[in-house]
């Protein structure tokens, strides 16, 4: 009986072995990439063909980018349309949960903290690739974390997706974040709008489109971040675009759109019905995720719609 466990205890484990590189055979550390003032680390994913596209994703609290990766669905995603994925990645010293810090200045700041780290994986990253766009997608805190990244370098993002998230600047401390969190941001829609054009300096800028998630169920993040961040990038983007969203209605879920002069969807709100804290998946769609803390079973995959929406396809730069 003694053998058998051995047998047993060595097979597990040469399998376990095997999925362990399998899983980081997918990954790249990123070693070096300039100031790190915010003491984050980075790994990426490259397709074998050069790729236009790189995809930027921030993980939640207590995850692992590149899990979430795996897990909802993105890696499999970027293999299948040729783009790139870049995970930075928090650590406890940083927060003991692993959250990006989000409501503290220093790392929200432009070109401080967390933010700069952020920027110089992305700029290093897009260099070593030779890639061409730059999309940003972040869930909770990190989604927090991507409107700050938006609003300080909206030149270096062709789009963006905040998931569970909040707008950029809704909170500079602990005690604002927590209410934030709970009752969404203290400003308007209009008010958020004025003090992100204050921080640009007023510049005309060619905001990146975005699309905002949220569920009707979030007890971490209130819904009302989401409708006020929807709100107040439809305000600033479009300036001579449809103000006034039209909604549609679908089983279990709602989209609202906001379009530009040219009939394009520049900002989306999607509000998911009966769904908590976390990213959209859908197990029975192609690389429509997987289930697991804070990947939540749903009509649709968040990962997919918003590839569709930034129009992502598989596209390589000729050599």
């Amino acid at each position: 009986m003694c053998n058998f466990h051995k047998i047993i205890s060595s097979v597990t484990l040469f399998f376990g072995l095997l999925l362990s590189q399998h899983t980081l055979a997918n990954f790249t550390t990123l070693t070096t990439f300039g100031d790190n003032p915010g003491e984050l680390s980075a790994s990426y994913y490259t397709p074998s063909e050069q790729p236009i596209n790189l995809v930027v994703l921030l993980h939640g609290c207590v995850q692992s980018g590149e899990t979430l990766a795996q897990q909802s669905g993105l890696l499999a995603l970027a293999k299948q349309h040729n783009f790139a994925l870049l995970m930075p990645q928090q650590n406890q010293n940083n927060n003991i949960k692993n959250c990006f810090n989000w409501f503290s200045e220093q790392d929200t700041n432009k070109n401080s903290g967390e933010n700069l780290s952020i920027k110089n994986m992305i700029t290093t990253l897009h260099t070593k690739l030779n890639s061409q766009n730059t999309y940003v997608l972040g869930l909770s805190a990190g989604g927090a974390m991507t409107s700050s990244l938006l609003v300080n370098y909206p030149e270096l993002f062709h789009a963006g997706a905040v998931i569970a998230g909040l707008p950029y600047p809704c909170a500079n401390n602990l005690i604002k974040a927590i209410s934030c969190m709970r009752g969404g941001p203290s400003q308007t829609a209009q008010e958020l709008s004025q003090q992100v054009l204050a921080l640009q300096r007023n510049k005309k800028q060619d905001w990146p489109k975005l699309s905002v998630w949220t569920g009707s169920n979030d007890q971490v993040v209130n819904p009302k971040n989401a409708q006020v961040l929807a709100e107040h990038w439809a305000q600033l983007s479009l300036h001579n675009g449809s103000k006034k969203a039209e909604v549609k209605q679908q089983p279990n879920y709602q989209i609202s759109q906001w379009k530009n002069a040219q009939n394009q969807v520049q900002v989306e709100l999607i509000e998911l019905e009966n769904i908590g804290h976390g990213i959209a998946i859908n197990s029975q769609q192609e690389n429509g995720g997987s289930a697991a803390d804070f990947l939540l079973a749903a009509p649709l995959s968040a990962a997919i719609h918003i590839i569709d929406f930034w129009k992502i396809n598989n596209q390589t730069i000729d050599k």
